[in-house]
């Protein structure tokens, strides 16, 4: 518990001892890490928002080993494929996702708000689902279940890659070395949690007071 713990909120120092014991490799497990945060369902937990924040502050410090300019093709292309990977599982699940035989493997709570998500938000859902912990995950699995056009569906995957990866990485780059944010840099990562974490408590709750209808044998996404 206290692993997970030190693993979202005090990144800083989580990014420190991985620097100092795998050096170059911390690339590729920031990569994995992405990876699988947007790839496989079974892994919704891993730190998203905050990991890239931390990831981009700890670059702009002064003779910081990693590259801001090697980091953020890198989890750009983590995020991509992850979420491509995942498209592909759900549609290759497809209607078994509804028929019992594999939702045993998977939250039944996260899946059926990503698909009131979906509902709303049409395809724009993957790209502010980026943005979002968990729907994150859910989002292109669903999408593919739901056989959404693949053209679409990377078009909206580079989109939101770019923003999400590159945007908060680039944040942390530029804001997480500010003296007041070094000072505080737990509590703000605190603060990015709770902020990403708002949007999806209050559509829950809200939902909670509304009787949903039960889930179709298979959605479909356009």
């Amino acid at each position: 518990m206290s692993e997970l713990f030190d693993l979202f909120f005090r990144l800083d120092d989580v990014l420190k001892d991985v620097v100092s014991d795998y050096g170059v490799w911390t690339y590729a497990i920031l990569f994995a890490i992405i990876f699988c945060e947007t790839g496989l369902v079974v892994t919704p937990i891993l730190p998203g928002d905050s990991l890239l924040f931390a990831v981009g502050a700890f670059a702009g410090q002064p003779e910081s080993p990693l590259n801001i300019w090697v980091l953020i093709p890198l989890l750009f292309v983590a995020a991509v494929l992850g979420d491509t990977v995942n498209y592909h599982i759900g549609r290759y699940v497809g209607p078994k996702v509804f028929s019992g035989k594999v939702t045993r493997w998977l939250n039944q709570e996260h899946l059926r708000y990503t698909e009131q998500f979906f509902q709303r938000h049409g395809g724009k859902t993957i790209i502010l689902a980026r943005f979002l912990p968990i729907v994150r995950t859910f989002a292109p699995f669903v999408a593919g279940v739901g056989s959404m056009n693949y053209r679409r569906f990377l078009a909206y995957n580079v989109a939101g890659g770019a923003l999400w990866a590159g945007g908060i990485t680039l944040l942390g780059y530029y804001v997480g070395t500010w003296p007041l944010v070094q000072e505080n840099f737990e509590l703000v990562i605190v603060l990015i949690v709770i902020l990403s974490i708002i949007p999806g408590t209050v559509t829950y709750l809200r939902n909670r007071t509304v009787k949903q209808p039960a889930a179709p044998e298979e959605t479909v996404v356009s």
